[in-house]
């Protein structure tokens, strides 16, 4: 198969940001309709106590596998470099370390998942009604989760040489398979949340299997041979100062979501079926970030490697206003049509009620995640991961559980009040973004300066 053209250094900034970040946001809408898909389906025809735990399953699920998509990252970014570097043989050896690293994660997180599935379940307060299927569901879907932390180092490997059309592909193909499967397993055998983890895990079994077919055919710009899948120590200790900050913030941002779900939880059946509703509508909603954020930070790698830190810079201006008109839109339908959303996913007037109202205070973050969002994929690019893992920290827990904690307390209680929390908490985030922003400039200010008036010195 031809190499397509994946080098992000050349060329007009917009147009290749619009190119690259479609294809990165088709995937992400169709990996968002996994976890989507079997709430629909289950929210159709089965209980409420099936909704609950497939919500709360798929809360920590999300909360636990997250963070290896965030610690790819790692391998994207040092891909990113060596690319723009023109190092072919060096971009090999990244894969074949990071391939070695996530086989240990794999193992790792499968063990996790299925023997400390009922503690999760109990650290959620999940509804008595729903807490045997919600361990089910965690449960089969632990057991499958090397194909789920595969998929996101595949997907790193494509981001990080410019490619964000494969993915798509392949993803778009595993979500027709779990659609039905969803609706012969639950619909038609009647299995409710196991049948909806089983339906996932498949999809994102066929999903591994397809790219890798599609990567032996393909002419890539790196150099890759069977030997490099080894343990490299170097290679190992670079993915992991990189990729680590990001996957602990990842998952702390997760566990705060989590410590939400678990307030709402203990409201009762229907506000925790609500937030579940909702929160489905929310993974939707924040796709258009999401994808601006993978783009500008494998954009933002491959220009450094290159030694054009402007164009990235100037990536960075260009990704935030795309950003912004689509959060716009956003806004708009969350706020003001939250209940026709929130009725894809549930057929009961009292839960599409609950969602709804909770969706007003998310659109609220629509537009502070446009620019929040970004900021993340450019820092990431440029290495300071340790910075974004400071500012989700802060945003995480100076920031969205204490507002949770107190608007749960504020009688009487409103999930819009709960939600608040979450724009409260991007806003503190983008502050600290455009601080580091600011120093990040006045350093290389210094530097500059400090170049300039060595060479003057030497003539």
């Amino acid at each position: 198969m031809k190499q397509q053209n994946n080098d992000l250094t050349q060329g007009a900034i917009l147009p290749i940001l619009i190119r690259f970040s479609l294809p990165v946001l088709l995937a992400l809408l169709l990996q968002a309709m996994y976890g989507a898909v079997d709430l629909l389906v289950v929210g159709q025809f089965a209980s409420s106590a099936d909704v609950s735990a497939v919500a709360t399953g798929s809360n920590v699920m999300m909360t636990l596998t997250n963070p290896l998509s965030s610690f790819a990252m790692g391998i994207t970014v040092l891909l990113g470099y060596a690319i723009g570097q023109k190092k072919p043989e060096e971009a090999g050896r990244i894969i074949g370390a990071g391939i070695v690293l996530f086989a240990i994660l794999s193992i790792v997180f499968a063990l996790i998942l299925t023997i400390f599935t009922s503690p999760l379940a109990s650290m959620m307060q999940t509804p008595q009604e729903a807490y045997d299927k919600t361990v089910s569901y965690v449960r089969i879907c632990g057991a499958g989760v090397i194909a789920i932390i595969f998929y996101n180092l595949l997907g790193s490997v494509f981001r990080g040489i410019g490619d964000s059309r494969t993915p798509l592909i392949t993803v778009m193909i595993a979500c027709v398979i779990n659609i039905f499967a969803d609706l012969f397993l639950v619909a038609v055998c009647g299995l409710g949340a196991a049948g909806a983890a089983i339906a996932t895990v498949a999809a994102q079994c066929i999903s591994v299997l397809l790219s890798l077919a599609l990567i032996s055919k393909r002419e890539l710009p790196f150099t890759f041979r069977k030997e490099m899948i080894r343990f490299d120590g170097g290679l190992s200790l670079k993915i992991t100062k990189l990729g680590l900050p990001l996957a602990i913030s990842s998952f702390l941002v997760g566990v705060s979501f989590m410590i939400i779900q678990a307030i709402v939880n203990s409201l009762g059946l229907i506000p925790s079926a609500g937030i579940g509703v909702a929160e489905k509508v929310c993974n939707f909603v924040m796709l258009v970030p999401s994808a601006f954020m993978q783009a500008i930070a494998a954009f933002t790698a491959q220009n450094v490697g290159a030694g054009k830190e402007e164009r990235a810079e100037k990536a960075l201006r260009d990704g935030i206003l795309l950003s912004l008109a689509a959060g716009a839109v956003m806004f708009y339908l969350a706020f003001f049509h939250g209940d026709l959303l929130c009725g894809i996913f549930s057929r009961e007037p009292e839960v599409i009620l609950a969602g709804a109202d909770y969706l007003k205070s998310y659109a609220i973050d629509c537009l502070l995640t446009a620019v929040f969002f970004v900021f993340v994929g450019y820092f990431n690019g440029l290495g300071l991961t340790r910075f974004v893992m400071v500012q989700g920290m802060v945003g995480a827990f100076g920031v969205r559980v204490p507002v949770s904690f107190f608007m749960s307390r504020i009688r009487p209680v409103s999930l819009f009040k709960i939600g608040l929390a979450t724009p409260a908490s991007s806003l503190v985030q983008i502050i600290l973004c455009l601080g580091c922003m600011f120093y990040t400039k006045k350093k290389q200010g210094v530097r500059k300066t400090g170049k300039a008036e060595s060479d003057s010195y030497a003539e």
